[in-house]
């Protein structure tokens, strides 16, 4: 590859001037360009792969909206920016951007009109019992730990996960809309184009790229600024080492081919910050189906660490992140069930300590655990972890069985949180949190609302949203 950044300085020759150009058409540059050619910029759209869709399209296709929205009005549920605020500050990490938390939740309402004036159609029904995407066709379900301890506590619970009307993954479809949108709209498709340099000046400004299509290279200025939308670096082996070691030991990268860091390091090279780099989203689907919450999740020390009724992003972080992926799901004859996403059980025992001894935990310790556990459970209560009293049964009946929940076994699902760092505009910003001119970026290519915790449909979310600031502010010029 030729170096990343070119000077734009020297006398250049265009192949081609638009007023925006954005770089990869997944959810954040689908959005960038509806709303960058809404305004009326001459707007292009490169993508290195054949086609849009990227990782978005991959996806359970979950929104992550509240505040009151149609679909959350017609299925008879009350919210609010207020309340949703509360939840995503508590949720979303130790020092997520309030700005940009408190400027989603207040244009929520107003996103999901905009999603459906796009031709996203969202079935206003509710699912219960799945966390994500639900099976059915349904469009509104809980993504997210709202409704458990300590979130239930902190502001009032309400579903936020919107999804598109299709059974089972409603990515495709969602992006098969917008995708079709930008197709009908004024922006043009340039399919595979890869970006691999920026142009610019000694004075710090983006002026546009250079991108290469089938082994020619051509160059393309942007008046109004170049917006990068290409996805995270969940693929590339060496920036998670650097970053996030531990997602190398997830089984599946939530990923499209290009979510290798590119356009990260485009943005790194022109002079843009990137913040949050060790947050991975990290999902451990095993109390797929519910029932399973009255299980009982242990370390390799056969102790609790986190309820069990928590959404499963949260399990999978807690389970990687804090005990380096070793923990096992106790359950006892009543309680089992095959989950959807595995089937590895680690051992067996017709007692406790049969079981203990089994999976080589640490003599006494499971025992122990589910001695205190079993004591309040039988008066419905959890006041370690307070999980939820629907969850709670005491595990008495054998045989007992143990869910391998380990990385070798389970699916743990990750994907990258962090990269440039962006204002609530879109604006790449530098180390001193002056923006580099010309430069805007949005979706798994920034740091987004989640910052260290996550609910199903954020990245669809704050990318299609900030997407469409970008390409907005970009469109002025």
């Amino acid at each position: 590859m030729s170096q990343v950044i070119r000077d734009a300085s020297e006398s250049i020759h265009w192949d081609e001037e638009v007023d925006v150009l954005v770089v990869g058409l997944g959810v954040a540059g689908a959005a960038a360009a509806l709303e960058a050619s809404a305004c009326g910029a001459d707007t292009l759209v490169l993508e290195r792969a054949g086609g849009g869709g990227g990782t978005s399209a991959m996806s359970g296709g979950v929104v992550y909206l509240g505040g009151g929205t149609g679909l959350q009005k017609a299925c008879g549920f009350e919210d609010s920016a207020e309340e949703m605020f509360k939840y995503l500050m508590a949720s979303t990490g130790h020092a997520p951007d309030e700005a940009k938390i408190e400027l989603y939740c207040e244009g929520s309402v107003d996103h999901y009109d905009w999603l459906c004036a796009q031709g996203v159609p969202f079935k206003p029904t509710y699912y219960h019992g799945t966390s994500g995407e639900p099976p059915t066709d349904d469009g509104l379900v809980w993504s997210g730990a709202e409704n458990v301890h300590p979130f239930n506590e902190i502001a009032r619970p309400a579903p936020r996960g919107h999804v598109p009307q299709v059974e089972h993954q409603g990515g495709p479809l969602l992006m098969e809309k917008l995708c079709a949108a930008v197709a009908a709209s004024p922006a043009r498709i340039a399919a595979n184009h890869r970006c691999t340099a920026l142009y610019q000046h000694s004075d710090g400004r983006v002026d546009g790229v250079a991108c290469e299509s089938f082994g020619e290279e051509r160059k393309i200025r942007a008046r109004g600024g170049v917006i990068l939308t290409t996805g995270g670096f969940v693929l590339n082996d060496e920036m998670l080492l650097k970053h996030a070691p531990l997602a190398l030991r997830c089984g599946m990268r939530v990923a499209a081919t290009g979510d290798d860091g590119s356009g990260i390091r485009l943005g790194i090279a022109a002079g843009g910050e990137t913040i949050h780099m060790d947050s991975v989203s990290i999902s451990l689907p095993i109390t797929q189906p519910w029932g399973l919450k009255r299980g009982v999740l242990v370390n390799e020390r056969g102790q609790r660490f986190i309820n069990e009724d928590t959404y499963y992003g949260r399990l999978g972080e807690a389970a990687l992140l804090h005990n380096q992926g070793r923990a096992f799901l106790i359950v006892d004859d009543d309680v089992f069930e095959k989950p959807e996403y595995m089937d590895a059980v680690a051992g067996a025992g017709e007692t406790p300590a049969e079981l203990e001894k089994e999976l080589a935990l640490p003599p006494g310790s499971l025992v122990a655990t589910l001695d205190l556990y079993n004591t309040h459970a039988a008066k419905g209560e959890d006041p370690v972890y307070h999980k939820a009293a629907d969850y709670i049964q005491p595990l008495v009946n054998s045989p007992f069985g143990a869910l391998d929940c380990t990385t070798e076994k389970a699916l743990y699902a990750v994907f990258t949180l962090g990269g440039l760092h962006t204002d609530t505009e879109g604006r790449v910003l530098d180390p001193e949190g002056g923006a580099v001119e010309g430069l805007f970026a949005a979706g798994r290519t920034t740091s987004g609302l989640a910052v260290g915790g996550y609910s199903s449909g954020l990245s669809l979310g704050d990318g299609s949203f900030f997407g469409r600031r970008a390409g907005r502010l970009a469109a002025e010029g």
